[in-house]
């Protein structure tokens, strides 16, 4: 009888250290698992992000501000068109920029369209031409994996938006135009282990950085960098 007992009691030590032994190696491994995790999730916001600045500064191009929505950017995308400046010729080619000078002389008002024609017929000239084109055929388009009605979410949050604010700010006597994009970790990082995210929430705060990505300021111009970058 006593034997058993020994056996059952020997089994029950073998499983209490099997659990003890899972525990352990999951202790170790959670942050491990945790930071591999965050630095896809990261990437991916980082992404994101940047796709969001592009489209910020060619909206600026044309409006002269900053979209302070994504309806609006997803608008411009949409429905807007930009101007393209295209160089025709070379400027260091002399000789081009010679006859380019002749020609305006001898016919003042002569339009870029005119010249191309000329150009087109064997002139050497050295010129700017514009057009307007559709600004999701200039943006992205070699992109198949854009699009447009995601960029306002936050990735892996399940729907949380991007924190997104627009506005024109004097600095030193000049209206300068300023926006910032966030991304907080609380949605990004939504579903890996809440303890561990805390704590890095908390990292943030004590070295004076923001607890998720963001792009751009509203407090001082940044040339609007990442923070990440």
């Amino acid at each position: 009888m006593n034997g058993i007992v020994k056996k059952i009691v020997s089994v029950l030590l073998l499983f209490v250290i099997a659990g003890l032994v899972y525990a352990i190696v999951q202790s170790v491994m959670q942050p491990v698992n945790f930071n591999k995790q965050m630095e896809f999730r990261k990437g991916v916001g980082i992404q994101r992000m940047k796709d969001l600045r592009t489209l910020q500064e060619a909206y600026k191009s044309v409006y002269g501000r900053f979209a302070s929505s994504a309806d609006s950017l997803a608008d411009f995308y949409n429905n807007g068109k930009m101007e393209i400046v295209m160089q025709i010729g070379s400027k260091d080619d002399s000789v081009a920029v010679a006859n380019t000078e002749k020609l305006k002389k001898a016919r003042r008002g002569i339009t870029p369209e005119q010249m191309y024609k000329l150009y087109q017929e064997g002139e050497n000239l050295v010129f700017a031409i514009s057009s307007k084109i559709n600004v999701k055929d200039t943006i992205f388009n070699s992109r198949s994996d854009f699009r447009i009605d995601s960029l306002r979410y936050i990735p892996f949050s399940q729907g949380d938006t991007i924190l997104m604010e627009a506005i024109i700010k004097e600095v030193s006597g000049v209206k300068v135009p300023l926006f910032e994009a966030k991304m907080p970790y609380k949605s990004l990082l939504k579903g890996l282990d809440n303890q561990l995210r805390i704590n890095l929430d908390a990292d943030c705060k004590a070295s004076n950085r923001y607890e998720g990505l963001q792009v751009g300021s509203i407090s001082a111009p940044n040339n609007n960098a990442g923070n990440w970058e």
